[in-house]
C-alpha cells in the first residue's frame, strides 16, 4: 500500500523542473547608482583642488598655479589618450578605476592625516577631504557592486601607499596633497565617462 501511495509522489517530483539558481543581479542599478554618484562628486572637485592649494600657501596658492609633472608612484595616473581609453575593454576599464579609487581611499586618508597636523585651524578644508574620502569609498564599493553583477573577478583589496616616509617635510607633504586632490578630480572625471558607456549598454 505504502509503494502504491508513494509512486505517484515520485512521479510528480520527477516532472516538476529543477530549481533555477538565483537570478542574476542587473548591472543596470548598481551602474546608474555609480554614475550619480560620480556626476554628483564631479561638480565638488575642482573646489577641493582650490580649497587645499589656498590652505598651503605660496607656491600652491599662487594665481594659477600647476604641477602636472608631479606624480606618486603609489597612485595611478588617470592621464591615458582617448584612443587608448576607447579601445578598453569595460572589465579593464573598471579594474583601472576599482584600483585607482581603492588608492584614492586611502591616500585621501593619509592627506588628511597631513592637514591636520600641517593646518589644525582649517576646519572647511579637512571636513572637504573628509567628505571625498567617503565618496571614494562609496565609488569603489559600487565599482565593485558592478563588476560582481557583470560576473567579472574583484582584485584583493590591498595597501597601495606601501612604506609612507614619515620624515617628509611640510613641502614633501603639501606637495603629496596637491597630486592626490588634482588626481581625484581626473579620476572623477574619468570614472563619468566609463559609466556613461556603462549606461549605455546596460540601460534601466
Amino acid at each position: 500500500m505504502y509503494c502504491l501511495l508513494a509512486a505517484p509522489l515520485c512521479l510528480l517530483s520527477l516532472s516538476l523542473p529543477p530549481l533555477s539558481p538565483a537570478a542574476p543581479i542587473s548591472p543596470s542599478e548598481p551602474i546608474g547608482q555609480a554614475y550619480s554618484l560620480a556626476v554628483y562628486m564631479q561638480k565638488n572637485t575642482s573646489a577641493l583642488l582650490q580649497t587645499y592649494l589656498q590652505y598651503q600657501g605660496s607656491p600652491f596658492s599662487d594665481p594659477g598655479f600647476s604641477a602636472p609633472e608631479l606624480q606618486l608612484s603609489t597612485l595611478p595616473s588617470a592621464d591615458v589618450s582617448f584612443k587608448t581609453w576607447h579601445a578598453m575593454e569595460d572589465s579593464e576599464r573598471l579594474s583601472r578605476a576599482q584600483g585607482a579609487f581603492l588608492a584614492l581611499t586611502q591616500h585621501l586618508q593619509l592627506v588628511g592625516d597631513d592637514q591636520s597636523d600641517l593646518n589644525p585651524g582649517s576646519p572647511i578644508l579637512l571636513a572637504q577631504l573628509g567628505a571625498a574620502r567617503l565618496r571614494a569609498q562609496g565609488l569603489l564599493g559600487n565599482m565593485v557592486a558592478i563588476m560582481t553583477a557583470l560576473g567579472l573577478p574583484i582584485p584583493p583589496e590591498e595597501d597601495t601607499l606601501g612604506l609612507v616616509p614619515f620624515g617628509a617635510s611640510a613641502f614633501e607633504r603639501k606637495c603629496r596633497g596637491y597630486i592626490v586632490t588634482r588626481e581625484y578630480g581626473h579620476w572623477t572625471d574619468r570614472a563619468v565617462r566609463d559609466l556613461a558607456l556603462l549606461k549605455a549598454k546596460y540601460p534601466a
